[in-house]
């Protein structure tokens, strides 16, 4: 595996690749890699010859009061990891890489129709982040498909969205998300956990899958289902900043759907957790 930290190299190896025909993948990340990153290389590695690995903390998608400073960066025992898992090239670069021109008065892409609900009402200007540092990524790496995790429902829609919108010739892959053995979704986040919150962060997947049941027995008055839903993590001692069912694509349910997207998003102590599930009848 290669690793390279600037642009220009980066750019040089793609064109290459792109020389000789080559199918190439991306993988977004932050770093701080586990097991659920690496089965979206796998998935990446499926469908194209060539696979680039990116790892990058974005300032721009945490907020004043979030953990942008005390986030991980691991990026020795990272590439250890994308290197076993057969990753063709790393792409770390710095701040100053990635916005060389500042990051005051830089050139932005958002999406309205979904940046501002559910995770982007609490998390004002998230989505502008994550929209314009991965259509930088989409630019400089110029992927022919690019993965994201499933976890993340929101921000695989607002990926989708722009792409579509601005006709980026890619393919967007979105990955089942990854679970420890009790349900918990794999996230570098959980390590904040102490051992009595890890305990009970499974709640969150169990509340779910009672959602889930509820949904399949027939009920459909959703407020009450989201109301119910958000008790039971309270009564465990989640701080729950919401509980949706929302159609696939994040707009409204309706009683007469077949598809609905499940979410959830909580604070057990410091650590703010997410998690959703996909049902289909």
């Amino acid at each position: 595996m290669r690793t390279v930290h600037t642009v220009a190299e980066l750019r040089e190896q793609i064109a290459e690749w792109k020389r000789a025909g080559e199918r190439v993948g991306l993988v977004p990340t932050m770093g701080n890699l586990h097991a659920g990153h690496l089965e979206l290389v796998a998935r990446a590695r499926s469908l194209a010859r060539r696979v680039v690995v990116s790892i990058f903390v974005n300032p721009l998608q945490f907020g004043p009061n979030e953990d942008f400073d005390r986030y991980p960066r691991t990026l020795p025992a990272d590439a250890a990891k994308l290197d076993a898992a057969g990753c063709d090239l790393l792409f770390a670069p710095d701040v100053a890489q990635m916005y060389p021109q500042g990051r005051e008065n830089l050139s932005t892409v958002s999406v309205p129709a979904l940046n501002s609900l559910l995770d982007g009402e609490f998390r004002p200007g998230h989505f502008d982040g994550v929209a314009t540092v991965v259509s930088i990524l989409f630019n400089q790496v110029q992927p022919d498909l690019a993965v994201f995790g499933e976890k993340d429902w929101q921000q695989l829609q607002v990926v989708r969205r722009m792409v579509a919108d601005l006709h980026l010739p890619l393919t967007i892959v979105g990955h089942p998300t990854a679970r420890d053995t009790d349900g918990l979704a794999l996230s570098s986040r959980n390590q904040y956990l102490s051992a009595e919150e890890r305990a009970l962060a499974p709640e969150i997947f169990r509340t779910l899958g009672g959602l889930s049941d509820s949904l399949k027995a027939g009920r459909r008055d959703f407020e009450a289902l989201q109301r119910e839903a958000l008790q039971r993590l309270e009564g465990f001692g989640f701080k729950a900043q919401y509980v949706e069912i929302r159609a696939p694509d994040l707009s409204a349910a309706t009683a007469d759907g077949r598809e609905w997207i499940l979410l959830v998003a909580a604070f057990l102590g410091r650590t703010r957790l997410i998690d959703n599930r996909y049902l289909c009848l």
